[in-house]
């Protein structure tokens, strides 16, 4: 296992090179770079999907900015430049690092970021580690309690309803299952807030952030309720929407195994049906469920929770990758793509490892030869 699971670190090296490699080239091909977004802002023509009313968002304009700005006749390679001066053009070019050759750009991104240095972001002048890490323990508090709520409520549904199969328990769960399916997230998100947060019904949790603002003020025992409370409407809503599916594949994993052979034989010695499900198919059917463990999870940390940060409000890594995509901000782009590949990389390889716990008889060392 030592062997396989030092290979698969080794690849890991090429699959990122690769990654960051097509993902380079792509956006820096892509038009409306950080370059032609701060022209915009200048000439007052930007307009932004994040911003809001009364300002301050990335689409406001930069009157005022540059200084000694200058009608000129000289043509420029960006759309929206002409009457700028050339010079400002080149102070913007330099300012983003674009006043370099491409492969310059590129080679220099691949050597910071195998020494995990990200550079700051374009526009809030923070580095771009320090952003996600500040922005990390939202994310991973929605991702891990949603991929720990959804395992704990699909395993047991699946289980119940393939020994039930084609029972009334069966139907009717199934069709909650299709709601729950069909419907997205943020719409049970929206609906929990007017039933729970105050919408138009009760107000027992709170709408927005992940803690309350006396949160600094309160005890220990105080805090971990405090941040509970808040995490309860956003969890429920991705719950709901996310169980389906791994409640219907544990459910088709599980009769799967319960019409082979082997639990034929089981129930012939004698052996009653809890020892043949949980002690002969729950082993071999729960593979096929851990598999899909890293995807489910990385799935939630990194997209699921986009438009749920947003509705409750909170500043987690899917708003800012968002909003780092919208205005350009190829720093935290790059750095966060960089990161996300890197954990998913990892959290794969964790699945793996986890299929040998759950069934010493899988040897991917040997699978490997």
């Amino acid at each position: 296992m030592a062997a396989y699971v030092a290979r698969r670190l080794l690849l890991m090296i090429p699959t990122l090179f690769g990654i960051m490699t097509i993902n380079f080239f792509i956006v820096q091909l892509a038009p409306g770079g950080p370059v032609e977004q701060m022209i915009a802002r200048v000439t007052g023509t930007a307009v932004s999907a994040t911003a809001r009313a009364g300002g301050g968002g990335p689409g406001e304009t930069a009157q005022g900015m540059a200084p000694g700005l200058r009608l000129s006749g000289e043509p420029s390679a960006y759309r929206g430049a002409q009457g700028l001066d050339p010079r400002f053009i080149a102070e913007i070019e330099k300012m983003f690092g674009f006043d370099k050759p491409l492969h310059e750009r590129y080679v220099q991104m691949l050597w910071n970021y195998a020494r995990f240095d990200f550079g700051n972001s374009f526009y809030r002048d923070t580095p771009v580690l320090g952003l996600v890490l500040e922005k990390l323990p939202v994310s991973i508090s929605l991702g891990l309690w949603t991929t720990l709520l959804t395992y704990l409520i699909s395993i047991p549904l699946g289980i119940a309803k393939a020994v039930r199969d084609g029972s009334r328990f069966d139907l009717w769960t199934s069709t909650v299952i299709v709601v729950g399916y069909a419907v997205p997230g943020f719409l049970f998100a929206v609906l929990l807030i007017i039933l729970f947060a105050g919408g138009s019904f009760w107000e027992f949790f709170p709408l927005r952030g992940l803690t309350s603002e006396n949160w600094e003020g309160l005890t220990a025992t105080g805090r971990i309720l405090d941040y509970l409370w808040h995490m309860v409407l956003p969890v429920t809503a991705m719950v709901i929407g996310g169980f389906a599916t791994l409640t219907l594949l544990t459910k088709n994993s599980f009769l799967d195994e319960i019409g082979k052979l082997y639990v034929t034989t089981a129930r012939a010695k004698g052996l009653s049906e809890n020892q043949v499900l949980y002690g002969h198919v729950f082993r071999n059917a729960m593979l096929i469920v851990i598999a899909g463990f890293p995807a489910a999870f990385v799935s939630v940390l990194f997209t699921s929770a986009l438009l749920i940060e947003v509705i409750f409000s909170l500043d987690g890594l899917g708003l800012l990758g968002f909003e780092a995509a919208v205005g350009r901000d190829y720093p935290v782009m790059f750095g966060t793509l960089y990161l996300f590949t890197l954990l998913g990389l990892v959290t794969n390889l964790i699945g793996d490892i986890t299929y040998t716990l759950v069934d010493p008889r899988i040897d991917f060392d040997r699978r490997d030869q």
